[in-house]
């Protein structure tokens, strides 16, 4: 962890930019808005009714505020890991 803390602090240099790449996945759910009575603000409820799961892969370069975002729209365990 020492070394990775290092390497983060090291000093801005273009031509050896310090990259992160991470990716996790998350369920998606169906957002379902519930009607409240009449002149009562309107309710809104998360009904867990799975809608497949999709891939966020991040690649982040932390020194120059840079990143890139890619999202899935449903999981794909064969997918390459590069963006």
């Amino acid at each position: 962890m020492e070394d990775v803390l290092e390497t983060y602090s090291q000093p801005y240099e273009p031509l050896r930019p310090v990259v992160r790449m991470d990716e996790i996945n998350r369920q998606l759910i169906e957002e379902r808005h519930i009607s409240a009575k009449p002149g009562s603000p309107e309710i809104v409820d998360y009904e867990y009714r799975r809608c497949g799961v999709a891939d966020l892969f991040v690649a982040f370069e932390p020194l120059a505020a840079k990143r890139i975002v890619k999202v899935t729209e449903r999981r794909h365990p064969q997918i390459s890991h590069s963006l």
